[in-house]
């Protein structure tokens, strides 16, 4: 983690009980190896300084097949290793994907992550909302060439559109000199690529300190209230008054 980056209100326990989610959608399949597992792991040191229990997926070492379906094994494939991870995933309350930017777009691995996410979408919790309501999101960018606020809008969107709440300033990235050069965390003459960035490292803080306030209001308000947006109610044929939401027909 740079030096600087640092918890910007100190270090608490206000978020103890909270697990958040890491995804690294970096092309490479070992931990340790890529430039956007150093962004991330500033985020992570800033929640694991303040009780956040963080999970890490290195997505292309885990043997996930494209696909819009819970388990792919249903559906021609011999394996697939999503079942297990989503065991992992349902448990999170932040959801934190991270990808560098591959000719102006979020990494392959990325969109398979975003497919088999969307795969669960039919999945309900017990109010009868999707299983991602009270879930928080959010993305982290890195790479060489334009393209952060495009991934970003592409992820976040994702996010939302299955149930997650997506905080205020919910996005960071580094992105070097058009062209060859170094990427996130390598080193130059001056230290490291990106560690001493101003504007990397204020969004970087704003970010996980954002998703970190948005999971600890969702979890200690229960959620989302149901009213208006039990998914059952419609499958069952019903219609809400939306002059009263309590109201079924």
């Amino acid at each position: 983690m740079p030096q600087d980056l640092q918890p910007a209100a100190g270090e608490s326990d206000a978020f103890a009980g909270l697990t958040a989610m890491i995804f690294n959608c970096s092309l490479k399949p070992e931990r340790g190896a890529s430039h956007t597992e150093s962004l991330l792991r500033a985020a992570a040191g800033i929640m694991e300084k303040n009780g956040v229990t963080v999970d890490h997926a290195q997505m292309a070492a885990l043997n996930i097949p494209p696909g819009v379906y819970p388990d792919m094994r249903d559906h021609g494939r011999d394996s697939d290793g999503w079942p297990a991870l989503w065991e992992r995933v349902s448990r999170a309350d932040i959801l934190l994907v991270g990808t560098p930017i591959w000719l102006g777009e979020e990494s392959s691995v990325c969109r398979v992550l975003i497919e088999r996410l969307y795969g669960m979408s039919g999945e309900l919790n017990d109010r009868g909302q999707s299983i991602f309501y009270g879930k928080t999101g959010g993305a982290v960018i890195t790479g060489n060439e334009d393209g952060i606020k495009h991934c970003a809008m592409t992820i976040l969107y994702a996010l939302q559109h299955l149930g997650c709440t997506i905080p205020p300033q919910a996005d960071c990235g580094w992105i070097g000199e058009a062209g060859p050069g170094p990427s996130y965390g390598d080193p130059t003459g001056a230290g490291r690529a990106g560690f001493d960035n101003d504007f990397t490292q204020r969004n970087t803080t704003i970010m996980t300190w954002n998703l970190m306030h948005m999971a600890r209001m969702l979890r200690d308000a229960g959620g989302l209230p149901p009213q208006g947006n039990d998914r059952r109610a419609w499958q069952a044929g019903c219609r809400f008054d939306y002059e009263n939401p309590d109201y079924r027909a």
